[in-house]
């Protein structure tokens, strides 16, 4: 073999070689500034943007973007880079009413539009069930049933998540006789007044507080079993002034007696040890829980961080159910109001001091997120089910924290509300049914004849239930 040729031979081989390792380098290089936001724009200039992220339900709906309609962007569930700035979205489908919202891209962002709904125009309308004898209902935070009480010890539970709705009556008569109603259940009569009424995730319990004679009661509905069902206040011989569901299928709960933490083993039917002394407010993720209690001594435990009574009379701290001792991230001078949220990857502590607000990332907590101050004290704080948002209200006074967009919007809501599904609000003002996104834009009346005594919802993202002149109906929301 020539020497000459094999070194050329080599010599190829190394510049081939050469040649693909920096194509692979640039390549990454390139999908690296891609993903970061960088882009080339028309005039072959490098600028940085965001992405825009779009759902919608139904799916398919067309975008227009700042009164253009893309040939790259044309339908929902689909992503799209912009220049970082202020943005007009308007999502629209033949049939359905019409969405729009401003956003604001940050660039080398994402911003998430995931729960945009458009509703259907033309809808058929079924009646499904005669409610005249009921009085009052409740439907479970997944939307697909509903319970229908009366002043009788016979409730009806719906699994409104079905082409056909078959009633099945619950005996209710053996679960508040201890204090609701101590003689008025033998003859099949209910008598309390309904405060409160959770369910949890699966749908498979109520967690009911009822009041009767001055008294509070608390009962653990198990709507597949009620003989399984557990009336809390007799069980435990106690009053306890809020309960909360811990986990999905209501094994756990977290309740509070005499100012205490405990949590509560339903199936087991036994309550924990304190958990927090002189607790003021509390909420919880899952197993983890954060808090503000009050710092008497008594109540100090040994390894919750240095107290320096100068900083205040009152914590916020952190507990993971299974450890000994909590662990306490700040002192505060008053009594504040708590909730954990998590947001995509990151777990998130806020903090309400009379109209201040202030977020922190669990992990990092002496470090503010974000602050904002309102112009009203919140009495009651949600968290959006995927942690997107905050929303604070006094009465009808409304302030949604958005932490996809970062930044807070006050608002405003005619008389009494409550949730269509994950993502809207509703009110029903003079029968007339209006719609509203979390944040109390793209405000729509969207149906009529509509009951304000019973609760609206959506259902499996097709039907919308409401109750009008004594019957249970439904509208279909999309095509079918």
């Amino acid at each position: 073999m020539n020497p000459t040729n094999t070194r050329k031979q080599s010599i190829k081989v190394i510049v081939s070689e050469a040649i693909m390792v920096l194509a692979v380098i640039i390549t990454v290089v390139i999908l690296a500034l891609l993903v970061s936001g960088y882009w080339l724009n028309s005039n072959f200039e490098v600028e940085r943007n965001g992405m825009l992220q779009i759902s919608s339900l139904p799916t398919g709906a067309s975008i227009e973007i700042d009164g253009e309609k893309s040939s790259w962007l044309e339908r929902t569930n689909s992503s799209r880079i912009l220049k970082s700035g202020s943005h007009s979205i308007v999502l629209t489908k033949d049939g359905y009413d019409s969405w729009s919202k401003t956003v604001n891209i940050t660039e080398g962002l994402l911003y998430r539009l995931h729960y945009p709904r458009l509703f259907l125009q033309d809808r058929t309308l079924e009646k499904v069930l005669d409610a005249s004898e009921y009085t009052n209902a409740t439907i479970s935070s997944d939307h697909g049933a509903m319970l229908l009480m009366n002043i009788t010890t016979s409730w009806t539970y719906l699994n409104l998540d079905s082409d056909t709705l078959t009633p099945r009556i619950i005996d209710i008569s053996k679960l508040f006789s201890d204090v609701s109603m101590p003689e008025d259940s033998k003859i099949g009569t209910f008598t309390g007044e309904i405060i409160q009424a959770d369910w949890d995730y699966d749908a498979s319990h109520v967690l009911f507080k009822v009041a009767s004679n001055e008294r509070i009661e608390w009962v653990l509905l198990d709507v597949n079993d009620a003989n399984k069902s557990i009336n809390i206040t007799k069980q435990f011989d106690a009053e306890f002034s809020r309960i909360e569901i811990l986990d999905n299928n209501s094994n756990n709960l977290l309740a509070v007696r005499n100012q205490n933490l405990h949590k509560i083993d339903v199936p087991g039917r036994l309550i924990s040890a304190v958990l927090v002394k002189d607790v003021i407010d509390f909420d919880h993720y899952n197993n983890e829980i954060v808090f503000a209690a009050r710092l008497d001594s008594d109540a100090i435990q040994s390894d919750v961080g240095e107290v320096n009574q100068n900083d205040g009379n009152y914590c916020v701290g952190y507990l993971k159910l299974g450890d000994s001792k909590y662990t306490m991230l700040e002192q505060v001078p008053e009594p504040v109001r708590v909730a954990i949220s998590k947001f995509y990857d990151a777990k998130y502590v806020t903090v309400i001091r009379a109209q201040e607000v202030s977020i922190h990332q669990k992990e990092q907590y002496e470090d503010d997120v974000a602050k904002y101050e309102l112009t009203f004290v919140p009495s009651l704080v949600k968290v959006g089910h995927d942690g997107e948002y905050i929303i604070l209200t006094k009465d009808n006074q409304l302030a949604t924290i958005d932490m996809e967009a970062n930044l807070v919007r006050e608002w405003n809501i005619e008389d009494e509300y409550d949730w269509l599904d994950n993502d809207m609000l509703y009110t029903v003002s003079n029968e007339e049914l209006i719609v509203y996104d979390y944040d109390g834009l793209n405000r729509r009346a969207i149906t009529k004849n509509v009951s304000s005594r019973f609760p609206v919802s959506i259902v499996g993202e097709k039907w919308l239930y409401y109750f009008s002149d004594s019957k249970l109906v439904r509208e279909w929301i999309i095509k079918h």
